[in-house]
């Protein structure tokens, strides 16, 4: 049996998957992959100390991304989440060029399933200043549905909200934001609102109730299922016998001090982390 094992774990397919942010919001993404690859072991690396990404120059968030992946290769992983929608419309491509490992982000599979769920064609969407200046959405709307109006907002505000644990529904700080931040939205009279950001997932009921009867596109959902088709066409998906039966752990990662993480992963995850949160030095990758 022991042999059998060690064959299994020097399988492609057993590798952890690698997961990265800037901070927080790709624990939403996290929460999805748990929900639909049980049995996969995820990493996450959380640039905490730098967050957030959203406002810095391209050259920046290029580097600091480099410097995420090359961490991430360095714990073996068989693939890449980029849980960042800044990183996804700014710098993915690049990405892809320099390392050999299958990267997937964000801006696709939102897209598509804005194209989808649109009933009017008017699809929103709420995002990074970085992310909204690249037309990333708007450029991957455009591909799928060539009549599509896009309206792109950006939210500057939403992510040191919820870094800081402000997205509770009744809080008037975050209503008071959304409000101000979504007005163009109500205006363009879109019916489908992608949240271009994993961080905003957890303002959900905050924009919900500032945008009545809109369809929200959660990017970490579809982004569980775009990772399971691409670990199905790779061959990389974690098997299923004896001795790989089961689920799979996740191990985090951050760049700042692990106690604000801690606290507030909770809420992300909906549960309690079942293991430490180490810090490291992402400067030294």
């Amino acid at each position: 049996m022991s042999g059998l094992q060690s064959d299994f774990s020097e399988m492609p397919c057993t590798l952890p998957v690698g997961i990265f942010d800037s901070g927080l919001g790709g624990l939403t993404a996290l929460k999805e992959i748990r929900r639909v690859l049980p049995r996969e072991h995820l990493i996450y690396f959380g640039d905490t100390g730098r967050v957030p990404y959203g406002t810095r120059s391209p050259q920046t968030i290029l580097h600091y991304a480099r410097q995420d992946v090359r961490f991430l290769l360095s714990r073996h992983i068989k693939c890449i989440v980029v849980a960042c929608g800044t990183v996804s419309a700014t710098a993915l491509e690049t990405l892809r060029t320099e390392f050999s490992v299958p990267m997937i982000g964000v801006i696709e599979p939102a897209a598509q399933c804005a194209v989808k769920e649109t009933h009017n064609g008017k699809i929103g969407v709420i995002a990074t200043p970085s992310t909204v200046q690249s037309h990333a959405y708007a450029r991957a709307v455009g591909i799928l549905d060539a009549q599509a109006q896009v309206t792109e907002c950006a939210c500057p505000l939403f992510v040191p909200l919820v870094e800081n644990g402000f997205f509770d529904v009744e809080d008037p700080v975050p209503r008071l934001v959304a409000d101000r931040y979504l007005q163009p939205i109500r205006e363009a009279g879109v019916d489908t609102l992608i949240l271009g950001c994993t961080h905003y997932p957890l303002l959900r009921a905050v924009i919900a109730r500032a945008l009545p009867g809109v369809t929200l596109i959660d990017t970490g959902v579809e982004v569980a299922h775009c990772l399971q088709k691409l670990l199905e066409q790779e061959a990389l998906a974690m098997p299923v016998t004896p001795v790989m039966k089961g689920t799979g752990g996740a191990e985090f990662f951050v760049s700042d001090t692990p106690e604000s993480f801690e606290k507030l992963a909770g809420i992300f995850l909906g549960d309690q982390l079942d293991r430490s949160v180490h810090r490291i030095a992402i400067d030294t990758y």
